[in-house]
């Protein structure tokens, strides 16, 4: 290593350790203002011409051996500083530049201002950079001496150039979108930003759709710096980044707390490197500040993130260009292979996902839907990339149909830059007239009276646009629908006002002025009637079928059940029948075959072969006993029904059908609503026999049932094989707060202190049995203490939320306030 290398080095290393303790200074200029280039610099003009096709620089993606590229700095004419361009090829960074690789153009040359300059690629060239520096004396020999001297630092800020302009090209994209909707259509912001995120990748802040409409934009496009996510394609496009005993450096610093670890996005840390990077290696005469290419059509917009200087050291702009490779062809996928879209829809779009740069550049460009028609020749459609509706925005709108096949694949094709690819392939159905149909279990299913859902199948449902209802007076009514798969559509018929007879329904498609038709019947629902089931010596049945609200009588083996409960379940209907009280069903036989007849509102009478079951058990309450619990009340509880939670319940049941009780019966007790549930069994030693005929059943609900179980209970029998009897009440479950004390000021006419726990469970406290003094206790009180009235001596009359209906004394210590 030379002397001169040495002190290149040097100054690296020392310029690195200085930004590392400025970043320590001033942290918040790293984190945020890296980031900002918002100082818009100088235009440049440029276009690729490669096998006799010419580019503007905007749909240009990477660079080949012997392009040729025209270059025109767009100075004003009022420009007072002389800038001279720079050109410099590089191939890699271990590899320094010849010489002739660097092109000079005196921007302020009459020639060059109105012609530009041209330079070809050469070969075996990777990179590509252009520098603007302030005339000065030796100033390109300076530049170029300073780049093959430290090749791999001007590889590396070309590298990060291209990464950090593709990252922002999609923040650009986004903050625009999110600005033009805040403006155009607020209510559309959440759905349109949301769709915008995933499509370029984009970290949004779900915290901002809480807030009220006009506030939600200016939170989505805080903190910018932050909203860019990785994306791999962009990875791709610029090659990897190199090492060095430099970088090794850099990377150790970028990692401390101060220095910004732990706060970059992908587009930050990119531009960070790039301070870093051209920070190292100022000199006495120059000073590199690097400069983000947005570029529109032929131009390049350059955003500076900081102000030229234009005395020692002056500021020279360094302006990356794409590099000098293969293509990276963007990695567009379907992401459901399996939808179907309709050709004919106006508003086409077909989703796609995997290159975020495809919707925020220009590279991408020229794009077209490729299909087949019956012929075998190709016919294309324009489609422009929409980062909004998050795919392709097809126009079908000059299509000939009648050239096409029903069912068509089509593929996606566009250009990359200078190279054609193909994407991804999508299913289109191409609609055709009258092709639907109704399954067979739908062809009945319009019933006057209530609402229906009816199922439409055709090849093309997709093409559905909206669905209709014509009655038969004429009037045609909107219906709601659903796609439900590839080839089918569900719809909401009412009918609930409708007449019997027929009805017409209203397909109409994208892109036809003449709906599709189809005649279907509307009936009064006659029953179908499926299966009756009752067990010997039972008073109530259940019919199950469909269209049972037609039915209005029951008659089985000469006694007549009239409907008490119609309820549907699983796509049936579901009725309680019920025999009078006064009916002895006592001629029913288990596995008796009879035949029930059932009569219908409209006078028909339908015959159902029946097969009565076994009987189900009963039993029935023969005593029973409350213990309290054994944390001791205050509160005496007035309703011996009343079952305190941490108490105890024992009752004695007497077997009546069988007459004798088995040992594997079991006694279930349940709340009403059957939330809370325990099952009492001989083996659980919580159904002890007496004797052949009775047992005692005993249950503490606390812990069978937790501490949130209150209300009614009731029991009943379950058999060994399963089958249950009627539920019988068994008591109240009600929950008690801990009363401690009473505390009473010494006028008489101001109201006492009631303290103690889960006091939310009283509903009111009184002075007087009949409660006319009362206090009502307000829901979601959670305090340990409450105002009541003054006792009458130690008593006060509470009422429970569990059981408001019923007063209760309280007997409690009554001490003088406190003072």
């Amino acid at each position: 290593m030379t002397t001169r290398d040495v002190s290149i080095v040097q100054k690296i290393l020392v310029g690195a350790v200085f930004l590392y303790f400025l970043s320590l200074a001033i942290p918040h200029v790293v984190r945020a203002e890296a980031a900002a280039f918002d100082l818009i610099g100088p235009r440049v003009e440029m276009k690729v011409s490669r096998a006799g096709k010419s580019l503007p620089i905007a749909e240009v993606a990477n660079f080949l051996p012997g392009d040729r590229i025209w270059i025109h700095a767009d100075f004003p004419e009022s420009q007072s500083v002389r800038y001279l361009m720079i050109v410099a090829f590089l191939r890699g960074s271990t590899n320094p530049p010849p010489e002739e690789w660097f092109t000079r153009a005196e921007t302020w040359n009459k020639k060059v201002r109105q012609e530009g300059i041209v330079v070809t690629v050469p070969q075996d060239a990777q990179q590509v950079l252009v520098f603007l520096a302030p005339e000065t004396s030796g100033g390109f020999s300076t530049l170029r001496t300073a780049v093959r001297a430290v090749p791999g630092v001007f590889v590396r800020a070309s590298q990060d150039l291209n990464q950090a302009g593709l990252y922002r090209s999609r923040l650009e994209k986004y903050l625009s979108e999110v600005r033009e909707t805040s403006d155009t259509d607020p209510k559309e912001l959440h759905e349109r930003s949301v769709q915008m995120a995933k499509t370029l990748r984009i970290k949004i802040d779900q915290q901002c759709f809480d807030r009220p409409v006009e506030q939600q934009a200016t939170c989505l496009t805080q903190n910018t710096d932050r909203l860019v996510l990785d994306d791999g394609h962009s990875q791709s496009v610029v090659s990897a980044l190199t090492t060095g005993p430099s970088s090794e450096l850099i990377g150790a610093i970028s990692t401390t707390p101060m220095a910004g670890g732990g706060f970059y996005s992908a587009y930050v840390g990119a531009v960070v490197d790039l301070a870093r990077l051209l920070g190292n290696i100022h000199s006495a005469e120059f000073q590199y500040i690097p400069a983000l290419a947005m570029p529109k059509a032929e131009q390049l917009n350059l955003h500076l993130n900081n102000p030229p200087s234009f005395r020692n050291p002056k500021s020279v702009i360094v302006v990356g260009l794409p590099a000098v490779e293969a293509p990276q062809l963007p990695p567009l996928r379907n992401p459901n292979a399996e939808q179907v879209f309709c050709l004919q829809n106006p508003g086409l779009v077909l989703p796609v996902e995997g290159a975020p740069l495809v919707f925020s550049t220009d590279i991408a460009h020229d794009f077209v839907l490729s299909l087949q028609t019956k012929s075998g020749s190709e016919v294309e459609l324009p489609a422009k990339a929409d980062a909004i509706r998050g795919g392709f925005v097809v126009d079908t709108s000059h299509v000939k149909t009648a050239d096409l096949d029903t069912q068509v694949v089509a593929t996606l094709h566009g250009k990359w830059g200078f190279e054609s690819f193909a994407g991804p392939s999508f299913h289109i159905r191409n609609a055709q007239r009258g092709d639907w149909t109704i399954p067979a279990a739908d062809q009945g299913a319009l019933i006057v009276g209530r609402d229906d859902t009816l199922h439409l199948q055709s090849i093309c449902a997709v093409c559905a646009e909206k669905v209709m209802l014509k009655a038969q007076d004429g009037k045609e009514l909107k219906l709601n629908w659903k796609a439900n798969g590839t080839n089918e559509i569900e719809v909401h018929v009412p009918m609930k006002d409708s007449a019997t007879g027929p009805v017409k329904i209203l397909v109409q498609r994208f892109g036809e002025t003449r709906a599709d038709e189809m005649t279907l019947q509307a009936y009064s629902e006659a029953a179908k009637l499926d299966d009756f089931t009752i067990s010997a010596g039972d008073k109530q049945g259940v019919l199950e079928g469909t269209r049972l609200d037609e039915v209005n009588g029951f008659e089985l083996n000469g006694i007549h059940f009239a409907p008490a409960k119609l309820s549907r379940a699983d796509r049936k209907d579901v009725l309680y029948l019920a025999a009078p009280e006064t009916a002895s069903t006592a001629s029913f036989q288990p596995q008796q075959n009879l035949v029930a007849r059932v009569a219908l509102k409209d006078g028909r009478v339908l015959d159902l072969q029946t097969t009565v079951q076994p009987a189900r058990p009963r039993v029935s309450l023969v005593s029973k006993s409350i213990q309290a619990g054994p944390n001791r009340s205050a509160i005496r509880l007035a309703n011996q029904e009343l079952l305190p939670q941490d108490g105890k319940i024992s009752f004695f049941v007497k077997s009546e059908l069988p007459e004798r009780f088995s040992y594997k019966e079991t006694i279930e007790v349940a709340s009403e609503d059957e939330s809370f549930r325990a099952m009492l069994s001989v083996g659980e030693g919580n159904l002890v026999m007496q004797d052949a005929e009775t047992a005692l059943a005993s249950l503490e609900p606390l812990k069978s049932f937790g501490p949130s179980a209150f209300g009614a209970l009731r029991f009943r029998a379950v058999s060994e094989d399963g089958r249950k009897g009627d539920w019988i009440p068994l008591a109240t479950l009600v929950r008690l707060p801990g009363l401690k004390e009473i505390r009473c000021p010494d006028s008489p006419d101001k109201q006492c202190r009631l303290s103690g726990s889960n006091l939310f469970l009283l509903e009111s406290v009184a002075s007087d049995p009949q409660f006319t003094h009362n206090v009502p206790v307000p829901a979601g009180f959670a305090d340990t203490s409450l105002n009541v009235p003054r006792p009458n001596g130690t008593l006060l009359y509470v009422k429970l939320r569990d059981e408001p209906g019923t007063g209760n004394m309280a007997v409690l210590p009554v001490l003088p306030e406190d003072r």
